[in-house]
């Protein structure tokens, strides 16, 4: 809370004590909190602990990053500011924030910190959390340099330290080629953290479309926005170790082979229906679509203005998602390729009853359990995206608005389609107890549905 305190004082704006009474309060809490744990005798160390503690780590610094947003000039509701909060810490991108473009540099920038530090979470998350909690059948894709279960501490520290320098040099190179692509430092530091962070978080109420047809600016978006759907292991590998073989994973051809179709699907329907010049055609389809499946949730122009087809495969593309362990939410890359591969050994067996086909990703097994986990996340996901919609449409939301608020804010994506959500829109118009309801919304599509589903279980709680 001390950098846009900076920020504030820097540029002159007087909101700067909404950070420090902020701080100094959350530092008091935090200090209290340290001395009532320090005794040797911790908790144990078990799935459900740990599945307990990031459920309460993830709603903790939801409360905290609102509080500069509830006591900052801009006065926010605690509706709002819970909103923005777990808008920013999921990276959904979501807002319900206006005139961005004059307010003070302190909120802009507590903005797209708190999105940089949840892209941060999501990775550590799915890197290191849910691997070894075996949460929604991402254990199968546990990254050998972070399995600390058979790992000296030491080797540990250092794939943490290659972790967190290279999310910080992406994020300072982003910032750089922002800033040569004619954006001002104040912007291009803005918009490197939401980037890499695959949240979406602008300075500008028009998004990327503030800057113009700049079209430089927008490829240097979508590279940046594509590197963050990939799988974190693939740079972690290639910096400590020098390998580039993770590449060759299935699940990065899969997330590369359907964003390659969608844009050039849509770039060339643009051509063909508007007459649109195929170079600027592609630019904006490539980075629109690349925002939306990587669930950054940037717009360069209102893509519901495109046509018919380009809005129902943005709908589609909603969604997709990155890979694993990457700060890309959605359904994931990986789970596509299980289910489909689940599907064509299932049509086999019932041409062939007795034949035994195994099960393979990457030249491993996929154990059984990962195959019904990945079920369930897809049967949870439908169910929970119905379920959000119905209450939202009880609201008094229209169906589109409904349908499509619950999808984004249930994928981590952002802008949904309709006037109201979509990328010309935002969710200020809605009502108290809709953004509660997407609040939950989002904490549930970033934290994998199962890892706060499986606290309303009873069995979680027995000992």
């Amino acid at each position: 809370m001390l950098i846009p305190l900076v920020a504030d004082i820097a540029s002159g704006a007087s909101d700067w004590r909404a950070f420090a009474f902020a701080s100094v309060g959350t530092t008091a809490v935090a200090v209290l909190i340290a001395l009532a744990s320090s005794s040797d005798a911790l908790p144990i160390a078990s799935p459900r602990f740990g599945i307990l503690l990031i459920n309460l780590l993830w709603m903790t610094l939801a409360v905290i990053g609102a509080l500069p947003f509830m006591l900052s000039e801009v006065a926010m509701s605690p509706a709002d500011a819970l909103f923005e909060s777990v808008s920013a810490i999921t990276t959904t991108g979501s807002t319900v924030m206006v005139g961005l473009d004059s307010m003070p540099h302190g909120i802009l920038v507590w903005r797209s910190l708190l999105q940089w530090m949840g892209g941060l979470g999501v990775i550590a998350m799915g890197l290191l959390l849910l691997p070894y909690l075996r949460v929604a059948g991402i254990r199968f894709f546990k990254l050998e340099s972070s399995d600390i279960s058979e790992k000296s501490f030491p080797r540990f520290q250092t794939f943490i330290t290659g972790f967190i320098v290279i999310y910080v040099l992406m994020t300072l190179f982003c910032a750089i080629a922002y800033a040569l692509a004619g954006m001002t430092p104040f912007d291009a530091a803005n918009h490197a953290m939401t980037t890499k962070a695959n949240g979406g978080f602008s300075t500008h109420d028009a998004s990327f479309g503030a800057f113009g047809n700049n079209l430089p600016l927008l490829w240097v978006g979508t590279i940046f926005m594509f590197i963050g759907g990939l799988p974190f292991s693939v740079l972690i590998l290639f910096a400590l170790q020098g390998r580039l073989g993770a590449l060759k994973d299935d699940q990065i051809r899969v997330y590369a082979g359907y964003t390659v179709c969608f844009i050039v699907a849509v770039a060339v329907d643009l051509r063909i229906e508007t007459g649109m010049p195929f170079g600027y055609a592609l630019s904006h389809s490539a980075f629109n679509f690349v925002s939306v499946i990587t669930t950054t949730g940037f717009a360069s122009v209102d893509y519901t203005l495109w046509g018919p087809f380009a809005v129902a495969c943005i709908f589609c593309a909603t969604f997709l998602g990155g890979c694993a362990g990457s700060t890309a939410g959605g359904i994931k890359a990986y789970r596509f390729l299980i289910l489909y591969r689940m599907l064509v050994n299932g049509l086999h067996r019932l041409i062939y009853p007795n034949v035994v086909r195994p099960f393979r990703y990457g030249g491993a097994r996929v154990e059984d359990d990962v195959q019904q986990a990945a079920v369930l996340f897809m049967a949870c996901f439908f169910i929970i995206w119905a379920a959000s919609s119905l209450l939202l449409s009880l609201t008094g939301l229209d169906f589109l608005t409904a349908i499509t608020s619950a999808l984004t804010a249930l994928t981590n994506v952002g802008p949904g389609l309709g006037t109201i959500v979509g990328p010309a829109g935002n969710f200020s118009s809605l009502s108290d107890a809709a953004k509660y309801i997407l609040a939950l919304t989002m904490l549930l599509g970033r934290l994998e549905i199962l890892t706060i589903l499986v606290l309303i279980s009873p069995a979680f709680w027995k000992t």
